[in-house]
């Protein structure tokens, strides 16, 4: 007697599974989708803030208003503390900071962080894109910095796009992989933004920021000196990225670990409850000096997981963020929300 025996449905492919094209486009309808009622005006932007054109003067008021924004000549012609206003800035130039190198290769959900990093890059590029604003970006790789520079336009948007899909994996899936002597690290990456970004703008920088973190918490990361000095001219937005194994080991026997960045290898236990426990208490130090480091730098966190709806965590940051200005912020701080 013949049975029915049911046709196994291939489960739908991974991002890592389609053609640079074939991901572009998924990205793309993914982004304007889920981002749908965000993606609408001509002033787009992720983050409230200040314009840059001069529109007079007012009264300070403690509590509200920056100290950096004093209008010391007219303070001192009415004794009265008095602070600059500004215009809305009516064209944004957006420079991203996109972390490619070995240590953005690895995941265990169905993106892994480098494909995550594009995602948000993607979703970044069709929030600001509009008439007049530009769009440009720095990528660290393994073999150094690499400039793109500032265009407008939905062309530029998908070129930039599938050039960081395109990027060559050094260490991959497969095997280690390290930086180049003498390459660039995230310091100089954000040194180099900080050269190239000469008008004031939102600058977004996607990394997981594990690159010059100091044994000690107690001493800064390698990369927060020149990241405050970028939030003091720019609306800074850092997107952390991270990966569900990079903060708990599960318990699943002897494995071996692999270091992206220099390729160094070790057989771990995982059956070991205290080492599994010691694991994930390191870890969590490391996000939390992290999460200080960009406080104290000034910049606004946003923190994306390889295992969680990235576009909702996106689309509640924005939200949160244009709550912000309409609540407290005042009429001078919308010029990019």
């Amino acid at each position: 007697m013949r049975r029915n025996v049911p046709v196994p449905v291939p489960a739908d492919p991974v991002l890592a599974d389609l053609t640079p094209g074939q991901r572009l486009r998924r990205l793309e309808l993914t982004v304007t989708r889920r981002l749908d009622g965000l993606l609408h005006g001509e002033h787009r932007g992720l983050l409230p803030g200040p314009g840059s054109e001069p529109a007079g003067s007012r009264e300070y008021r403690p509590g509200e208003d920056e100290v950096r924004r004093m209008d010391w000549s007219v303070t001192a012609r009415t004794t009265v503390p008095h602070v600059r206003q500004v215009d809305a800035d009516r064209e944004l130039t957006t420079w991203l900071l996109v972390d490619a190198s070995p240590s953005m290769e690895y995941g265990t959900a169905e993106l892994d962080k480098r494909e995550l990093a594009v995602a948000a890059v993607a979703t970044v590029g069709f929030l600001t894109t509009g008439p007049g604003n530009r769009l440009g970006a720095e990528v660290l790789t393994s073999s150094g910095l690499r400039r793109l520079p500032a265009r407008g336009g939905r062309t530029h948007l998908l070129g930039l796009l599938r050039g960081l899909l395109a990027e060559p994996r050094v260490g991959g899936h497969d095997g280690p992989g390290g930086p180049l002597p003498g390459a660039a690290d995230l310091s100089d990456a954000v040194a180099a933004v900080h050269r190239v970004a000469h008008r004031r703008g939102l600058v977004v920088v996607v990394s997981d920021f594990l690159d010059g973190l100091p044994d000690d918490p107690r001493l800064p990361a390698t990369w927060e000196r020149p990241l405050r000095r970028l939030a003091v001219r720019h609306q800074v937005l850092a997107v952390e990225i991270t990966d569900p194994r990079e903060l708990e080991l599960p318990d699943v026997g002897l494995i071996t670990l692999a270091d992206p960045e220099t390729g160094e290898r070790r057989e771990v236990w995982t059956g070991d409850r205290r080492l599994r426990e010691r694991y994930a208490a390191a870890a969590a130090a490391e996000r939390d000096q992290v999460r200080d480091a960009v406080r104290r730098s000034g910049a606004t966190h946003l923190v994306l997981r390889t295992d969680r709806d990235w576009a909702a965590d996106i689309v509640r940051h924005v939200h949160a963020q244009r709550r912000l200005a309409a609540a407290g912020a005042g009429p001078n701080r919308g010029g990019t929300a």
